[in-house]
């Protein structure tokens, strides 16, 4: 009876091994994969899997879901199945023909992490009709992940920032206008001309001068004559010369009477016709556009003005309100206002900054090389102009550079808060943004970022981390950086990487890392483990990330 029941079950057995062994192991030569090694690109690990079922295996009522699983130390991720359907199913899978199988392309994506650069790729199969469950042993299809792209992580930490500059001028051109009024076809400077406004101002603008010459001084002046054009032209010529002649006499004995020296530079007009058009345009005659276009149709000075003088006795507004305005000389001082000079600026920071524009204290900060001191300027520029963005996106770039993030995102924040429109400041936070790998937000910033000097190399970082290389290569143009090289490598252009990294002013770690990486990819072993001594010299960090890096899997053999 025994002996029964065990052949009983060892038939049963072999039943239950032959109905789950009818679909058995798929060979690894029935697969591959693209790229492979995988390759993460903008995050994430994209796979495309080209697979064969062979002739006779797929069972005509069986459904075979398969499973791309990405496989590394301490855990592994599943990608997008895939379901295909034996000839008798009913349903909306790509069917595989029993007797000649068939061929299939899947496409799967993984999020990317840093565990994954030591990996395998692996399919599973979930073989099923019916009830009936078929074993098919999981397939080995790809080894690792190549993982370059992250590097733009790395990457960043030298990246420009943006800096708001200062508006600080030390010598700002200015003007003072004058204008004397004559009697018509005279050219004598009357009394009651000399204590009209513009000429009063003129006239306080050079005594301010003469008290204060070391900030302010004379460029030069220039007095421009005319005469409005009703008299004949050789008249007007001569009445424009004298106007010109007597306003010049008397601005020079001006200047000399208060000891200052300038050119002073004449002009005349003998028929003022522009002038009397731009009058007319501006008045409220009646007829003005027609009068306008009348003399207009004459282009010889003499008949023109002896239209003007027919015109004048018809339209009274003409002689009284138009041609005595004509009647002139303007005059123009061109002065300068001089500001601090580099050691009179420092002397007063030393002394009291409070004497101190924002603009000299933005200015002042490039006045010394020590960052410690720059901090410090600008600080003083946060207490004593709370209200300006610019110290506080400056301090976010002292703090980027010298890897404080927190620092700099408090910074970048505060300068958000009080001008959110401020290019800088977004292009700074743009950088944070990519550095703490949020691209949506990053984006958004650098959109706000519109005449920063360092837009440029932040869109460039920008569009490596969304696997945009070519047109990230063209925003950088040609910035020197490891970022830029970087987005050429990806490119495949070593040459111009290379040449790149040959051009970076302050080389660290990750350029020499970089020249391994382009050294590997030409088959040049010596040089690249020459620069790989030299990256993890300057970092010893960088040791562990090329023992796991597939870049240089042929040298760590």
């Amino acid at each position: 009876m025994q002996t029964r029941i065990s052949l009983l079950l060892s038939i049963v057995a072999v039943a239950v091994f032959t109905s789950c062994s009818k679909m058995g192991p798929l060979s690894p030569d029935y697969f591959t994969v693209v790229p492979n090694p995988l390759e993460a690109t903008a995050g994430k690990v994209p796979a495309t899997i080209n697979g064969l079922f062979p002739e006779k295996y797929m069972k005509k009522k069986a459904t075979v879901t398969v499973t791309p699983v990405l496989r590394y130390a301490g855990g592994e991720t599943e990608g997008q199945s895939a379901s295909f359907q034996g000839e008798k199913v009913q349903g909306n899978n790509q069917t595989i023909a029993y007797r000649t199988g068939g061929n299939y392309t899947m496409r799967t994506t993984f999020p990317y992490t840093e565990a994954m650069q030591k990996s395998a790729l692996y399919l599973k199969f979930d073989a099923r009709a019916g009830k009936k469950t078929y074993k098919v042993p999981d397939v080995k299809v790809a080894d690792g992940v190549l993982a370059t792209s992250e590097l733009v992580k790395r990457t960043l930490s030298s990246a420009s920032t943006a800096y708001a500059a200062d508006n600080f001028q030390r010598i700002v051109k200015q003007k003072q206008e004058a204008n004397i009024q004559f009697l018509v076809n005279q050219a004598i400077i009357r009394t009651g001309e000399l204590k009209s406004v513009s000429v009063q101002q003129f006239l306080s603008t050079l005594r301010d001068i003469q008290a204060d010459t070391e900030a302010k001084a004379v460029d030069n002046v220039e007095i421009s004559s005319y005469a409005s054009p009703e008299g004949s032209l050789k008249f007007n010529t001569t009445l424009a010369q004298n106007r010109g002649k007597n306003t010049q006499d008397y601005i020079s004995k001006e200047l000399a009477d208060k000891g200052l020296k300038a050119d002073v530079n004449t002009k005349y007009t003998a028929e003022d016709w522009e002038g009397f058009q731009q009058l007319v345009g501006k008045s409220n005659i009646q007829d003005k556009e027609v009068i306008l276009r009348v003399l207009s149709m004459y282009q010889d000075p003499e008949e023109r003005e002896t239209q003007i003088r027919n015109i004048s006795a018809a339209y009274t507004e003409l002689a009284k309100e138009i041609l005595p305005q004509l009647r002139r000389s303007r005059i123009m001082l061109n002065y300068d206002l001089i500001g601090r000079s580099d050691d009179q600026i420092k002397s007063q920071y030393t002394a009291d900054p409070s004497k101190l524009s924002v603009d000299e204290l933005l200015y002042g900060v490039g006045l010394t090389s020590a960052d410690s001191e720059r901090e410090q300027i600008l600080k003083s520029a946060t207490s004593l102009y709370p209200a300006d963005y610019r110290a506080y996106n400056n301090l976010a770039t002292l703090a980027y550079q010298r890897g404080d993030y927190a620092a700099a995102r408090e910074y970048v924040s505060k300068a958000l808060s009080l001008n959110g429109a401020a290019p800088e400041a977004n292009v700074n936070n743009g950088l944070l943004q990519l550095l703490d790998g949020n691209v949506d937000a990053a984006t958004q910033s650098l959109a706000k970022g519109s005449g920063a000097e360092a837009l440029n190399e932040a869109l460039g970082n920008l569009n490596i981390m969304q696997g945009n290389y070519a047109q990230a290569v063209k925003y950088f143009g040609q910035t020197a950086s490891n970022s830029a090289a970087l987005a050429q490598l990806l490119s495949k252009d070593y040459l111009a990487a290379n040449n790149t990294l040959d051009r970076i002013s302050q080389p660290d770690a990750m350029t020499s890392y970089l020249k391994a990486i382009i050294a590997a990819r030409t088959n040049n072993s010596e040089l690249a483990q020459t620069c790989l001594r030299e990256a993890v010299a300057k970092d010893p960090s960088l040791a562990a990330l090329a023992a796991n890096d597939l870049e240089f899997a042929k040298i760590n053999k």
